[in-house]
Formats: structure tokens, sequence, C-alpha cells
């Protein structure tokens, strides 16, 4: 069973994109009983050929171990997230000459908000994705499942302190643009080219006045309504893919 030093994965996609990502452990997979799908027999195939263990289990064990009944036939006893450093992130992605794509997480805290937001990162390329240590949804395997599995292929680094974290990516030539709703410049008229990251707040306030202060410009997506209608997934997907236009005109 599970222990502090590994997590259970549930859903089909979170475990076959963490045995294609190969970033982490495999002790054990789990089958329900009654479950005969397609996609099981592609993971058990990919299983067999790394000697992975697979086991059939009845359905309300599965649910006990893994926590919920949104397992989807399967649960995978793997080693826990492999976080990077955000060192790594922009020390090594890229050459010295080539341009940063980041994503500053500042107070996102609802698991499928940052399960979307990583599953989007993942389409357009970012190179690495922050958040902080304290106030942030952390990377669970609820956070795996609602990313579709993104999460086992990014890099996701954790920091103590956000704000000094962007005052050392500014140090490293990182232009960094917060999304704000209160913001007079719109992201389509903000240039979202070269080295950049991109702040995305949280669910409820947004970014946080002393990150917003250290944020070169704020930007905000135009809308019609006058209600703030674009939560903070969205309106993440919605920048970052406007920043994906621009660097590839």
């Amino acid at each position: 069973m599970k222990n502090p030093k590994t997590e259970m994965l549930y859903g089909i996609h979170p475990v076959f994109e963490a045995l294609k990502a190969g970033r982490r452990k495999f002790f054990e997979i789990y089958f329900a009983k009654d479950k005969i799908l397609k996609r099981l027999g592609q993971v058990a195939t990919v299983a067999e050929s790394l000697n992975i263990p697979v086991k059939k289990i009845n359905v309300t064990r599965l649910v006990s171990m893994t926590g919920t009944d949104q397992h989807q036939g399967i649960g995978a006893l793997v080693s826990p997230y492999p976080l990077t450093r955000i060192d790594d992130i922009v020390g090594n992605v890229k050459s010295v000459d080539a341009d940063y794509f980041l994503l500053l997480l500042d107070n996102v805290i609802d698991p499928h908000n940052l399960g979307a937001l990583l599953r989007t990162s993942l389409c357009v390329g970012i190179d690495g994705i922050v958040i902080p240590k304290d106030r942030s949804a952390m990377p669970t395997p609820a956070v795996s499942k609602s990313s579709a599995g993104a999460l086992e292929h990014v890099r996701l680094a954790r920091v103590t302190n956000m704000v000094s974290t962007i005052k050392d990516l500014k140090g490293k030539g990182i232009w960094i643009a917060g999304l704000d709703i209160t913001a007079d410049q719109s992201i389509f008229f903000s240039d979202l080219t070269g080295s950049i990251a991109i702040v995305v707040g949280g669910e409820a306030k947004g970014i946080r006045p002393l990150v917003k202060k250290h944020c070169d410009i704020s930007m905000s997506i135009p809308q019609t309504s006058r209600i703030n209608s674009l939560n903070a997934s969205v309106a993440g997907g919605v920048v970052m893919y406007e920043a994906f236009r621009q660097r590839n005109l």
C-alpha cells in the first residue's frame, strides 16, 4: 500500500502518460476486474515490456486505494512527482541565445484549474511552470488526472518566494508579463515574444499586489461582459495561446 514515498496515480491518461514519460518509478499497476477496455490493454503491454507487475482487483478495493470513483478502472503505485529546480529549467532547457517561455502561477489553489493550465502549457510548448510552496495547489494525482496526464511531461518547480524568483528571472533577461483584469493594456497589443514569463493569478483575487508590482507589464483580456466571466485556467489558456500565436508567426 501507499507510504509517504509513493503516490497512487489513477485514470488511464495519467498512468499511461507517466509510463511514457519515464520519470516515475512504477511499483505496481492495478486493474479493476470488471473493466475490459482497449486502452487498459495498451497500458498492460507497456507495463509488461518494463517488467512492472499488473494485478487485477475488485472495484471496491480500487476505490479505496485511489480515494476516488473516478479511477477509470486503473491505478498505479508510483514514486512521488519529480519536481524540477527553477535553475534547471532556465539553465538547461535552452541554449544561452534562445528565448524562454515560462508560466508563473500565483495562488492557483484549485487542482482542476492547475491541471487545465498544465495541459495547455504542454500544448503551447511552455519550457517550465513555477508555483509557490504555499497558497497553491500541489502536483497531486488529482492534478495529473485533471491535466489528462500532461503533468507527467511538464517541468514544474516549486519556489519559496515568487517575488525573489521573478527578480532572478529578470536578472537572466526574462520579461515578466502579468495577467490583470484591471490593466488597460490588452494581451493582443502586448509583445509576448522573446524570453518571457507569463504570470497568472489565482481564482479569487488574481495576482498578489507585491507580485504585480514586480511585473514589467500588466495586461488584460478584452471582454464584452460587465463581469469577469473567465476563470484562472481559461484566462491562462487565452494568454498562452496569444503568446503562442505571436511566437509562431
